[in-house]
């Protein structure tokens, strides 16, 4: 396996603890956003006045969608606030409850001081999700989410790309050094395709993404960086040419997302070319939430899933609904073959948040 990228001058435990302190602000953040919600939508309430129950039971005593307040319900779980037992209910202990629900008679009642950490108008655009069960589009998330999307993202496809992340796949840094053609589906603000770009000139890539705020984020990284290699296109990932046109395809941080990612897993079959490879880029989880509690960060995930990434994976009517930790191993695998894909494996490169799977024909 590839070296993981090194900070060079530092001392890596020391930078591994301070960056943890610092994403542990951030999941904060997030964490208030999604205590803000319950509040809101008087989840916690429900959970006080129910005992212990599913996520069906608290989503029809609320009037809400299920599958988002199952989302919160282990969001908030692995925050620890609310009990998740082994079969799939919750429940709020009397601390909990006091704390969290009971606003009239308990004087240690503090969810009612959270501001979800977002503007008004994003947690009423919240709120709604959950009662309507149709999500916010990254479109819709405006100029700043993708922005935002695209800074937090950029560090590994700047420093890590092309030594850790290309060279995990067999042969892969030799073909992009000697020309191929390229598809980034759900390029975003064009980070990692302004990379490859960047660095295998003689290759052409092409960056798809239906969020015209990003897709101007990406042509304008191109100039500035004034690549000729590289264009970016306004389209959906079902919308990449239906024959074999390329080489390599990337889809980082992006499937999860989407409310049909099996639509774009087909059209992905059709435009590899059949000695293709494909590279997926996912957040790191098992699946199985009681082992991936054991990550202290697990809570950040949630509240991304539940302010961002489930929003787009249930922003259309039938949408799949993924969110950020739906898309582990077994998972890809088992859609990946489903699609017709034969070769599927998964690489470990070190990056805290993602692992990689490497798809062939």
């Amino acid at each position: 396996m590839p070296e993981r990228p090194r900070v060079e001058g530092v001392d890596e435990d020391e930078l591994k603890m301070f960056s943890f302190q610092v994403w542990t602000y951030k999941q904060g953040e997030m964490v208030s956003a999604m205590i803000n919600l319950g509040d809101r939508l008087g989840l916690f309430r429900a959970l006080k006045d129910l005992g212990r129950a599913d996520s069906g039971a608290v989503a029809e005593a609320t009037r809400c969608h299920e599958r988002f307040v199952r989302e919160w319900l282990l969001g908030i779980a692995s925050a620890r606030l609310i009990v998740h037992h082994d079969d799939s209910t919750f429940e709020l202990t009397p601390v909990q409850a006091a704390v969290l629900a009971d606003e009239e008679d308990s004087i240690a009642f503090s969810a009612g001081a959270f501001r979800g950490g977002f503007s008004v108008e994003t947690m009423d655009a919240l709120e709604n999700s959950f009662r309507t069960g149709i999500g916010i589009t990254y479109e819709q998330q405006g100029p700043s989410a993708a922005a935002g999307l695209a800074r937090m993202t950029s560090p590994w496809a700047r420093h890590g790309l092309t030594s850790t992340i290309l060279p995990a796949v067999d042969g892969l840094v030799e073909q992009l050094e000697a020309g191929i053609d390229v598809a980034d589906i759900g390029c975003g603000g064009g980070v990692l395709a302004c990379s490859l770009a960047a660095n295998y000139p003689n290759s052409h890539i092409t960056g798809y993404d239906p969020s015209a705020h990003a897709i101007e984020l990406a042509r304008l990284r191109a100039e500035e960086l004034g690549l000729d290699n590289v264009r970016f296109v306004l389209a959906f990932a079902e919308d990449v040419p239906q024959d074999p046109t390329y080489d390599f395809v990337a889809t980082f941080d992006v499937l999860h997302d989407m409310p049909h990612p099996d639509r774009a897993i087909a059209a992905v079959k059709e435009t590899l070319k059949p000695d293709g490879v494909w590279l997926v880029k996912d957040i790191r989880s098992s699946g199985d939430w009681h082992k991936d509690v054991r990550n202290p960060l697990l809570p950040m995930f949630y509240g991304f899933s539940i302010t961002s990434c489930l929003q787009s994976a249930m922003s259309v009517p039938g949408g799949m609904g993924l969110g950020t930790l739906g898309l582990h191993p077994a998972k890809a695998e088992e859609m990946m073959s489903e699609a017709g894909f034969t070769s599927f494996e998964t690489h470990d490169v070190g990056d805290q948040a993602n692992l990689y799977y490497e798809i062939r024909h």
